[in-house]
């Protein structure tokens, strides 16, 4: 639906593909045109790219959008587009495979002077490989996968004697979720806040940061809740943060929209941890505080128009939220919730936007992501951006599956969360199973 209406703004006909599960969904009523594309997993439908390609082809479409999930990060997918003639709404195929091996990615970040977390020279291939690296890096350490993300594919080790399992546990997960069953480690740093960067490159050399967003709020790795601005960022943190944002994106000829994700430590020291090569799923709170829409940006960058805008241009007003309501349950450790959605009331008013992809009567499906919509607010600082959720969050109301908004309502009241102290472990600290 985010797609779809940057394109329809700017006057570009739309196709939404679709699988028989989402014969109902609301971006297939949205479109000026619509294509199914296979059966309800995703393996045969939104993943299968010569269906995919083969809709394009039979449409007419000039180019493709691959969204922020499925196929948005697959360089292959990016490959075969530019095969077609068709051209793929995101960075090179290149830079997407580049930033995909996370352990090549690390590489890359430190030889352009990005600060990386200490860890180990690459990908280790043995257990015995990562016992050498483990003692020059130190414990406690993580476990990566180097296809990863997702937070799949990760293990904390405490100990020396712990290692073994937790190299292998990890392979395993890699080699399920990514095919790829490539490991490093990685110092593991205690309570940090995870930043990001949002970029903008254009075909034409032009590469721009629009500030940074703080996404610490998250369950077993998977984000729940972004801000922008970040409560802990100075002038010159920020400044340090966006310098390092555009080196890496130099370093990979990046264009389109990407983020760079970092951690920051208690001392204010920060480090490259990934980079998303796409638009994500947060992007709406960058929009928010600075007015610029980055969606409409990555079609007009895929159109070969420059940037609408210079460094210069970019101004951060006030204060933007982003609650993420999934169908999901937080009381049972965040059991998915698929069902009829028999109300659906989303909140209006000043300062609110809702980018929803559900309706009463829609049918959630147990085959996707269980996200129904994204509330976010904006106001002039982070105390009345705050207010105006608590006040939002009254207001939506979903009644036929279960949704994560009450959880968002406990987390406005939270005294440390008010207070701007968070951590990447805060929901762990209050949450079971989160």
């Amino acid at each position: 639906m985010r797609v779809l209406r940057a394109a329809r703004e700017l006057g570009v006909q739309t196709v939404a593909v679709y699988s028989e599960a989402d014969r109902d969904a609301l971006h297939v009523r949205y479109a000026d045109e619509r294509f199914p594309i296979g059966p309800a997993p995703s393996s045969e439908s939104y993943l299968h790219i010569p269906n995919v390609i083969n809709a394009a082809v039979q449409t007419g479409a000039e180019a493709i959008h691959p969204g922020y999930g499925f196929l948005s990060e697959n360089h292959r997918f990016a490959e075969v587009c530019r095969i077609w003639n068709l051209k793929f709404i995101g960075p090179p195929p290149a830079a997407i495979e580049h930033m995909g091996d996370k352990a090549a990615a690390r590489r890359t970040m430190a030889q352009a002077g990005v600060p990386v977390i200490p860890g180990s020279d690459g990908v280790v291939a043995s257990v015995e490989d990562a016992r050498r690296a483990a003692e020059r890096i130190g414990y406690p350490l993580l476990v990566k996968a180097s296809g990863g993300g997702g937070g799949r594919g990760i293990r904390i080790v405490e100990s020396a004697d712990q290692l073994a399992e937790s190299f292998e546990r990890a392979a395993r997960e890699a080699q399920s979720s990514f095919s790829n069953a490539d490991v490093y480690l990685e110092r593991f740093i205690a309570n940090p806040r995870h930043i990001e960067i949002q970029i903008l490159a254009d075909e034409h050399g032009h590469v721009v940061t629009l500030g940074e967003r703080e996404s610490s709020l998250q369950r077993r790795r998977q984000k729940i809740m972004e801000e922008a601005p970040s409560p802990a960022l100075t002038p010159e943190l920020r400044a340090a943060m966006s310098e390092a944002a555009v080196l890496a994106a130099r370093a990979v000829d990046y264009t389109s929209a990407g983020t760079l994700e970092f951690l920051l430590d208690e001392d204010g020291r920060f480090y490259f941890m990934e980079m998303n090569t796409r638009v994500q799923v947060e992007h709406a709170v960058t929009e928010m505080v600075t007015g610029i829409d980055i969606v409409k940006e990555q079609i007009t960058i895929a159109a070969g128009e420059p940037l609408s805008f210079g460094q210069q241009d970019v101004q951060m007003s006030g204060w933007s939220i982003e609650c993420r309501i999934n169908a999901e349950d937080p009381e049972h450790q965040f059991r998915p919730s698929p069902g009829t959605v028999t109300k659906w009331v989303p909140a209006l008013g000043p300062g609110v936007r809702v980018d929803e992809g559900a309706y009463p009567g829609y049918q959630v499906q147990p085959f996707y992501d269980s996200l129904l919509a994204k509330l976010v607010v904006w106001g002039r600082d982070r105390q009345e951006a705050v207010a105006r959720m608590r006040r939002a969050l009254y207001e939506f109301q979903v009644e036929g599956v279960h949704t994560t908004v009450g959880l968002h309502r406990q987390l406005m009241e939270d005294p440390a969360f008010v207070a701007g102290e968070l951590s990447t472990h805060f929901l762990a600290d209050r949450i079971a199973g989160a």
